[in-house]
């Protein structure tokens, strides 16, 4: 990975601690931060497929459904679900231990839906104006943001941007190199 030329402080997106970041993606301060920020993504994806299968599997003729249930359907955690019972602003009927049963109509007047959207789905390739006024050269990237021509390669090829080559000269989009390095 390619070090950046100037120094760039962030804060830590797991501790909050501020750090220098080495590279333009750097979000974490240590490889500790890093570990702890992938275990989380990674038990994120595995219940969010929970979720989804319960919701799948409930019938939507149902009229009562579970807590578990209500939890996959609706956007709202356990404890705040079993607090609006407790405090009587969710009606509930408690059929024994651990048997809980909430009306919908009540849930869909106080959550929204959980959306799975599907994230398979192909995204059209963005557009982009390649005219020369609407883009820089690498000599002005390199010069703008203090780096050499080589490292605006290296982020152009990382990031995917495209190029477009008039004679001697290499034009890429000013809104992807603006966002890129803002």
């Amino acid at each position: 990975m390619a070090k950046a030329k100037f120094q760039i402080e962030r804060r830590c997106e797991v501790c909050g601690m501020p750090f220098l970041a080495k590279t333009i993606e750097s979000r974490y301060c240590c490889n500790k931060c890093t570990q702890k920020a992938y275990k989380r993504r990674k038990a994120e994806v595995l219940k969010n497929e929970v979720l989804s299968k319960i919701a799948e599997n409930v019938d939507d003729a149902r009229e009562y459904i579970t807590v578990k249930e209500a939890m996959a359907i609706y956007l709202v955690g356990r404890t705040s679900l079993y607090q609006y019972i407790r405090s009587g602003k969710i009606p509930s009927i408690n059929l024994g231990k651990h048997l809980i049963r909430i009306r919908r109509q009540e849930l869909d007047e106080c959550f929204p839906k959980r959306n799975f959207a599907n994230n398979d789905v192909k995204r059209l390739p963005k557009l982009y104006n390649m005219e020369p006024e609407n883009c820089y050269t690498i000599g002005e990237i390199a010069e703008k943001f203090h780096m050499d021509d080589s490292t605006v390669y290296l982020h152009i090829r990382k990031y995917s941007i495209p190029t477009r080559q008039i004679g001697n000269y290499v034009y890429v989009p000013k809104s992807e190199i603006d966002d890129l390095y803002k």
